[in-house]
């Protein structure tokens, strides 16, 4: 088992799209191009119910609602292909998130990325990383259920050898919050294009710029739900 001090968490476990990098204008991006170029019809809403999604259930829904001759797999592997071309062009971090990566590992707390992207987008994602940010990696194409399930989330908490309940997760979907909840950790959630609604174990704040490791567990200390 890892052991870090008392007032850190076990282990962090992070989501990746809209967390650590800002992808999700790439996935919509993409996913509207797919369906409006076989002649269907793509909202905002449609994107913004598929945020945080496991991937090949995404591609159904995107396959159904632009009647796109093409199976999930394919589906997948072509948003693969856009969102790659997109994140050649340089990838944004989202505040905050270099920082408590760095402070976390230099203060030997475990950090793990937890995605429902596929491995290939998760490898180039941290490739553009210092090495050993993170000790582990689960991935949307090597679990078999994901998130909202909170298999994803268990895996990682197994692989690092740590209780889950002694882990916080930071993730931006509500569907990423759910499965982190369901894995018996606490969530940070950050809200990106979907935002979480606040219950116990789970909070949000608006960034994570200036949140620092220790931060981490006082932030869930100070927290209280409103009296109802």
């Amino acid at each position: 088992m890892v052991c870090v001090t008392s007032h850190l968490p076990a282990a962090v476990l992070w989501d990746m799209d809209g967390t650590i990098i800002d992808t999700e204008p790439l996935w919509m991006g993409a996913e509207e191009a797919l369906v409006t170029g076989h002649g269907g019809t793509w909202t905002d809403a449609d994107s913004l119910a598929l945020v945080g999604s496991d991937l090949l259930e995404a591609a159904a829904y995107i396959r159904d609602k632009g009647r796109i001759p093409m199976t999930p797999a394919q589906i997948v592997e072509h948003m693969i292909g856009e969102v790659l071309r997109g994140l050649g062009d340089g990838i944004s971090w989202q505040p905050g998130v270099a920082e408590l990566l760095a402070e976390l590992r230099g203060l030997g707390v475990p950090s793990a990325l937890v995605t429902m992207s596929y491995r290939v987008l998760a490898d180039a994602v941290v490739a553009q990383l210092p090495p050993g940010t993170f000790e582990a990696v689960v991935v949307g194409d090597e679990v078999t259920n994901g998130k909202p399930h909170p298999e994803p989330y268990l895996t990682a908490a197994h692989r690092l050898g740590v209780d889950p309940a002694g882990c916080v997760v930071i993730e931006d979907s509500p569907r990423g919050a759910a499965a982190g909840l369901a894995a018996g950790a606490r969530v940070l959630s950050v809200p990106n294009a979907v935002a979480a609604e606040p219950e116990p174990g789970l909070i949000v704040v608006d960034s994570l710029a200036g949140v620092r490791a220790a931060d981490l567990l006082a932030l869930f200390d100070d927290y209280r739900l409103d009296p109802v």
